[in-house]
């Protein structure tokens, strides 16, 4: 293999279809890095690592065959994007477990969108163990109502936004993973905030009151 490592992708991939059987070993075992990456980010929303690094590497498969130089960016970006939208199709059509913890929805409130061509860098939330039991009770109730308030108040889209955001991504990988427009996904991405601000203002002061 080592005789491909001067080669660009384009070119890699120039002659696998020519008919060089080793090409495609060569181009999944240097994109695995990717794969696992993607992985590493997708496991927030709750399916099994391994599960979707083999997703991945099917995505990564798909990309090889279907890569058009005329047509398409490089092939870094292309597959990139098959392989998110490969294991992000397989989470969708998974019972998936619950959302993600509160303080992953609370890091939504920091900050605008990212700019046009910039991804955003995933939250890590914060270790339990620096947090007081009263601390963690809180969390628990707001987690609670979190959920219902995504469930009652987000659209079929701003969930599916929500979802890949808190993995790690900017809208505008948003919008490509899900085929739509990037101002449509930046815009779905700030009502979502909105309304998630709104329902904890809206807690917090009822709260207050009672």
């Amino acid at each position: 293999m080592e005789s491909y490592n001067g080669c660009s992708d384009e070119e890699l991939i120039l002659r696998l279809r020519d008919g060089e059987s080793g090409v495609m070993d060569y181009i999944m075992e240097k994109y695995k890095g990717l794969v696992r990456s993607k992985a590493k980010s997708m496991y927030l929303l709750g399916a099994d690592s391994e599960d979707l690094i083999q997703e991945g590497m099917i995505g990564l498969f798909k990309a090889v065959q279907d890569y058009d130089a005329g047509r398409d960016a490089s092939f870094f970006t292309f597959a990139d994007l098959c392989v998110s939208r490969q294991m992000y199709t397989a989470v969708q059509a998974s019972t998936r477990k619950k959302h993600a913890p509160l303080n992953r929805y609370v890091s939504l409130s920091r900050g605008g969108s990212p700019a046009d061509g910039e991804e955003s860098v995933p939250y890590e939330p914060e270790q339990v163990w620096e947090k007081s039991p009263e601390e963690l009770v809180i969390d628990r109730e707001n987690e609670a109502f979190l959920e219902q308030t995504i469930e009652r108040e987000l659209s079929a889209l701003e969930k599916q936004v929500l979802d890949l955001h808190l993995t790690g991504m900017g809208y505008v990988q948003i919008a490509r993973v899900l085929g739509r427009d990037a101002k449509s996904t930046d815009n779905a991405l700030q009502r979502l905030r909105a309304k998630l601000r709104r329902a904890l203002e809206e807690k917090k002061h009822a709260g207050q009151d009672g």
